[in-house]
């Protein structure tokens, strides 16, 4: 054979292929690549040159949904600041054919020939026009408990169902039969816990109990504390409906329509390796979630250029975005002719509020099962320390919070803050993570303060004090989460248009070192105290001013 693809690149081979005419050469050409690199753009190029030499070309790799070759379709979470439906839930492509995706029997024969499809792939594959009904909420446990966390997404998705109910409740026909489209089996979509560990039935009766209509717990003593494998199998195992009729016969459809994580350690980890598992994707650190639909014109998921398609049903799932400064709206939507559930988010503990629990509430209560293979658990815990609490910045009058404002003199910035925490009754000092990842070096009798235990924000503490003082704090959207709760935020920055200010109810443009020993000393003094503050009674100075109408919608930080 003249050509030998493994000495091109993709963008050469292409060039190479076009000078070729005879389909026994380009049929060498496919099984050389295919022995060799076995690049999948590459297969597609020769495919698309046997098709334009006239060749029958069979399983083809090509890619044909109306896009332009060099489209990125892999990515199915969409980031736009509009809103979108049941077709928007997602999985991550692999880049298929979706109008000429072969049959059931040629698309066995087209993965012998391009390499072996993992499990999961063929899972979604089968799952052409697939069924998808309710939200799924991982609650996650601690020591025989379920973390906070797991009670506020409870608490959300029970708020988000019930609203879907009205928005999208089925008919009475609908309701005997199932929906004609086979979107909906006719009954109202629910609320459904998952859980496992050891001996965590009780768990899962107090998930009805903060809002769940089903929850469903594996059960095994090797699980009780977090471990990869098993919990990733489990949960993939339980999504997809597999196991003994007695432990799914509750549901009639292949995968969730939304799941959700908490975006803690171990809700983080679990959350990836469950939505890649069933071939979908993740909208990590979410901080509001809501289910709109929405017009999308772009070709990738409408099929051509220039036409528009209603999805319905989309979660749309908010998260600061990597400029620390904004939002975005993340969205899972189908391809054509592929589609991608569940959508999936994990959620920053404290977005949201737990309902209050009913223990007279009815549901049912599921226990999954299952084989667990005994090389899941290689790993064995034989031992294990409980770190101490740390400092718990909640519940406090007033928080006092520092952000890179200190770097000139980050001790003194650390110890003027603290005298402003001792003037009041009940206070406490928290920092932003600009500090936590900084080079400051710091005495020794306030390093301890510069520590990430104390960290506001998304990857740290959420507080809604009474009274939040940020001083030197630049207001990234990072931090905005974990502080835009509290009912009043005096901000002092040397920066008068600091993006703090816009969601502050006092800003104060000046040197921190000037203005923190002044406020320490009014409130000494009593001629300042939190609740004049609060409810804007303060007589005020003149270096303040209150800004009203503030941007108090939800936020975070990055470097401040």
């Amino acid at each position: 054979m003249a050509l030998d693809p493994d000495d091109y690149s993709v963008d050469e081979l292409r060039e190479e292929l076009d000078t070729i005419d005879e389909t026994d050469e380009l049929q060498a050409v496919l099984e050389a690549e295919q022995a060799g690199r076995d690049r999948k753009t590459a297969r597609e190029a020769v495919h698309r040159r046997l098709e334009a030499v006239g060749a029958d070309v069979a399983g083809s790799d090509e890619s044909s949904d109306g896009v332009e070759e060099g489209t990125e379709t892999e990515g199915e979470y969409e980031e736009t600041k509009e809103t979108v439906g049941d077709e928007a839930e997602g999985e991550p492509v692999d880049e298929v054919d979706d109008e000429d995706e072969p049959a059931a029997d040629d698309e066995d024969a087209a993965g012998e020939a391009d390499g072996p499809q993992t499990r999961d792939k063929k899972h979604v594959r089968a799952l052409a026009d697939g069924h998808y009904e309710d939200m799924w909420v991982f609650c996650e446990t601690q020591q025989g408990e379920l973390l906070e966390v797991s009670r506020e997404m409870l608490g959300k998705a029970r708020e988000l169902m019930d609203q879907f109910a009205e928005d999208y409740g089925v008919s009475a026909s609908e309701a005997s039969v199932g929906s004609e489209d086979g979107t909906s089996s006719g009954d109202e979509e629910r609320v459904v816990a998952f859980l496992m560990g050891d001996d965590c039935e009780g768990l899962a009766e107090e998930c009805i109990a903060y809002g769940a209509d089903v929850a469903v717990y594996h059960d095994d003593h090797r699980l009780e504390r977090f471990l990869h494998k098993p919990y990733t199998e489990i949960s993939a195992h339980m999504a997809r409906g597999e196991g003994t009729v007695e432990s799914t016969n509750w549901r009639e459809y292949d995968k969730p329509r939304y799941i959700l994580f908490p975006a803690t350690n171990n809700g983080r980890d679990l959350s990836a390796k469950v939505q890649a598992e069933l071939d979908s994707g993740l909208a990590s650190d979410c901080s509001d979630l809501f289910i709109e639909e929405n017009e999308v014109s772009n070709p990738v998921k409408t099929g051509e250029p220039g036409v528009k398609k209603t999805f319905e049903k989309v979660l749309h799932m908010k998260r600061p975005d990597f400029s620390g400064f904004e939002y975005s709206t993340i969205l899972c939507l189908d391809n054509p002719g592929r589609e991608f559930h569940p959508q999936g988010a994990s959620i920053i503990p404290g977005s949201f509020d737990p309902i209050e629990p009913d223990h007279d509430r009815d549901g049912l209560v599921i226990e999954h099962d299952m084989e667990l293979d005994e090389d899941w658990f290689r790993v064995e815990i034989t031992e294990y320390d409980q770190l101490e609490a740390g400092v718990d910045l909640t519940g406090h009058d007033v928080v006092v919070c520092l952000g890179r404002g200190i770097a000139d003199d980050p001790t003194e910035g650390i110890e003027l803050s603290l005298d402003l925490v001792d003037a009041f009754e009940d206070a406490e000092l928290g920092i932003t993570r600009g500090i936590v990842t900084s080079s400051y070096q710091f005495d020794g009798h306030v390093e301890q303060y510069a520590k990430e235990e104390r960290q506001i924000g998304e990857t740290g503490q959420v507080v809604a004090p009474d009274l939040y003082v940020a001083a030197g704090v630049s207001g990234a959207v990072q931090h905005k989460v974990g502080m835009d709760e509290s009912d009043t935020i005096v901000s002092i920055n040397t920066d008068p248009d600091a993006r703090i200010r816009d969601f502050s109810d006092y800003f104060v443009e000046g040197d921190l070192f000037e203005v923190l020993p002044e406020l320490t000393d009014a409130v000494e003094s009593g001629e300042l105290a939190p609740e004049a503050v609060a409810d804007g009674s303060g007589d005020g100075s003149e270096d303040s001013e209150p800004d009203a109408g503030a941007d108090t919608t939800t936020g975070g930080e990055t470097d401040d």
